[in-house]
């Protein structure tokens, strides 16, 4: 999965573990670490916003997000947690 050099505007991002996770995934896909590093380093900054999700729906909101706004550069609200 090739994401680099692709980046998104997270001003625009209302959540901010969400923008925190978007911008992170971003800024180290364009340093080159690998997709995987930086999802899996992106699945921890999201468990250090909500300590109280578990790994499977931190992965499935990390993935959701990436794919929203890298991937598919949408810019509509996206499933996710309740913070502002």
């Amino acid at each position: 999965m090739e994401h680099r050099n692709v980046t998104v505007d997270p001003r625009r991002i209302g959540r901010k573990c969400e923008r925190a996770v978007v911008t992170a995934y971003q800024e180290l896909r364009e340093v080159g670490q690998p997709d995987m590093q930086a999802f899996g380093a992106c699945t921890t900054l999201y468990r250090i916003h909500h300590p109280e999700a578990s790994l499977s729906e931190a992965r499935r909101l990390v993935s959701e997000w990436i794919d929203h706004h890298v991937v598919r550069r949408e810019t509509g609200n996206t499933p996710g947690c309740d913070c502002d």
